[in-house]
């Protein structure tokens, strides 16, 4: 079967392919539990995506946070400014906690498929949804480089800081304890990560909340399968994050990439984010690029399968504006506006950055259209 992408559409028999699939509610783990043994077309990609250089890999920055704060502080601004991710270590989350979450996840996706094909859905409502996410298609005229599936199942969480919404108990009981105590840990993290950045801006440490309004609502629980043939899928096409930063958790099988040149054809520029045992990844998204007025980068990533044999677990909590509406609006933060760093970007809202995102098909940097 061969597929094709017109403007921002399906044609019709991929468009039917897609429908199967979902209407399975077997997700990624439902085609290798089948026994699968070649790569359906909708998840091959068009180019082979462990193109890496043989060795090349990249060890994240990583800030000890129990240094004097002025040395953590001078870590953290300089990571963000060089290459937009680091690792932290000592950052006062119990390891059990955070090997209970990874390992809840993979307990939830490697249950019988009648276990978790229950809670199985394309649309986003509720706290939680399971399914695999479909990479978002690029507007009209922008080429079709990414398959249409992830090799990827999801589990998507939404949460409020601080205090339980009234469907929690629809979690899924088989991690519904382990990710509460995940997220609310992380919370508080998140909320220090942001005071370090803030810091390292020169604008105090509350500053970047309270321009923000920071909350970290959404966690996506991520369940990377075996493949026959890692080689001819992604688990998730490349992007850059449109929040303010990412805390991401992971095991050790690896599969990250960042791309550190700014060359978008040269696929040799992708290196492997080496993990980090009992750190977590810290990566800045496009609301903070455009709030520290192009101080800090927003990196580029995506995810590669890296075996036949065993699965890779990774939950990233996002933490955004908790302004979301038309009347809000974020920009470069005064302090950093001089006569000789003039502001880069207009002052726009998180439904315009969210447009845009799909617009673009969740690709490349998507800050861009923004600049002044």
């Amino acid at each position: 079967m061969e597929m094709t992408i017109a403007g921002d559409e399906y044609d019709d028999e991929a468009a039917l392919a897609v429908f199967d699939f979902h209407e399975s509610r077997g997700g990624v783990c439902g085609l290798v539990e089948s026994g699968v043994t070649k790569v359906p077309p909708l998840f091959v990609t068009p180019t082979a995506p462990i193109s890496t250089a043989a060795g090349a890999a990249f060890v994240a920055p990583t800030v000890d946070l129990l240094l004097p704060r002025s040395h953590v502080v001078a870590l953290v601004g300089a990571a963000a400014r060089s290459c937009g991710l680091f690792q932290v270590t000592n950052h006062g989350i119990p390891a059990v906690t955070i090997d209970s979450a990874l390992s809840a996840i993979r307990a939830f996706n490697e249950q019988p498929l009648a276990a978790r094909s229950a809670y199985y859905s394309t649309s986003p409502t509720g706290a939680a949804t399971y399914a695999t996410i479909p990479i978002p298609l690029p507007s009209a005229g922008q080429p079709a480089n990414a398959p249409l599936l992830p090799w990827r199942d999801s589990l998507s969480l939404r949460l409020h800081d601080g205090a339980a919404k009234p469907d929690l108990d629809h979690l899924p009981k088989a991690c519904r304890d382990a990710l509460l105590e995940y997220h609310r840990s992380m919370t508080g993290l998140g909320k220090e990560i942001a005071r370090l950045l803030s810091e390292a801006l020169g604008v105090g440490a509350e500053q970047l909340e309270r321009a923000t309004q920071l909350q970290g609502g959404l966690m996506q629980c991520h369940y990377y399968p075996p493949c026959p043939q890692p080689e001819r899928v992604l688990g998730s096409r490349h992007h850059t994050d449109g929040d303010l930063f990412t805390v991401l958790a992971q095991d050790g099988l690896g599969g990250l990439q960042v791309r550190l040149d700014d060359d978008e054809d040269d696929d040799a520029a992708w290196l492997d984010v080496v993990p980090v045992t009992g750190a977590l990844l810290i990566n800045i998204g496009d609301v903070l690029k455009v709030v520290s007025n192009d101080n800090y980068k927003s990196v580029e990533h995506r995810v590669v399968i890296k075996s036949t044999k065993e699965a890779r677990v990774s939950i990233a909590l996002f933490f955004k504006p908790a302004k979301l509406d038309d009347s809000h609006f974020f920009g470069p933060l005064p302090e950093l506006v001089t006569q000789e760093m003039p502001a880069r970007y207009r002052s726009l809202t998180w439904p315009e950055l969210l447009d845009y995102r799909k617009e673009l098909g969740h690709a490349r940097t998507s800050v861009d259209k923004f600049k002044l």
